[in-house]
């Protein structure tokens, strides 16, 4: 068993999920008016969807891979519709009536269910992955199956690892924005949301 793959999955799964988008700029929200475990388990829902994009395209899964992608419009229409109203509602909503309206939807289940159904609306980190694992030497046979696992493994553990790094450094310096400094963060955070709805929007006629 050669655990050298369960480190590059880690290293995969850790320059994924800090590429900064839309999902970073949720977590790092929540985690400022929520707390760090509901920015961690908002986080931890991304992961989630890294590992079963990791172990679509590891294993793989053509069939599922090839059903996402060929729906990938459709998926993305629905991802960006949802990401343009999360922003404009974080946007025009206080920090305190946005906390109170999260409370109410779902509580840690609704954190990371989001997040996790979010993450999925990009198909194309398949494709990603796909390639990932090619460039390893990972493929679909018995004979690298535990590779392959190994290799989703250490994906789902460094993007996990990314969110814990995060959500506990804002974490720490959470109590020093006062209600002003939550409410204009509010406001940016709503509006780069937005433009990444937009932009997900504006995607689909190219």
């Amino acid at each position: 068993m050669d655990f050298s793959f369960l480190l590059r999955g880690l290293l995969i799964g850790l320059s994924v999920a800090a590429v900064v988008g839309p999902m970073s700029v949720l977590c790092m929200q929540r985690t400022l008016h929520r707390g760090f475990r509901y920015g961690l388990i908002s986080g931890l829902g991304v992961a989630s969807a890294d590992g079963l994009y990791g172990c679509i395209a590891g294993f793989g899964l053509t069939v599922i891979a090839s059903f996402l992608v060929h729906q990938q419009g459709w998926v993305r229409l629905v991802g960006g519709l949802f990401l343009v109203y999360l922003g404009i509602k974080t946007l025009l909503t206080r920090p305190a009536e946005w906390a109170a309206s999260i409370a109410s939807v779902g509580g840690w289940a609704g954190a990371y269910l989001s997040t996790f159904l979010l993450t999925l609306t990009n198909p194309m980190t398949i494709l990603s992955f796909a390639a990932i694992f090619a460039g390893l030497g990972v493929g679909s046979g018995n004979s690298n199956f535990v590779s392959a696992l190994l290799v989703v493994l250490g994906v789902f553990l460094g993007s996990a690892l990314w969110w814990l790094f995060l959500t506990g450094g804002i974490s720490l310096v959470r109590g020093r924005f006062n209600a002003r400094w939550l409410l204009w963060i509010n406001r940016l955070s709503g509006l780069v949301i937005t433009i990444f709805g937009v932009v997900a929007l504006i995607s689909l006629y190219r």
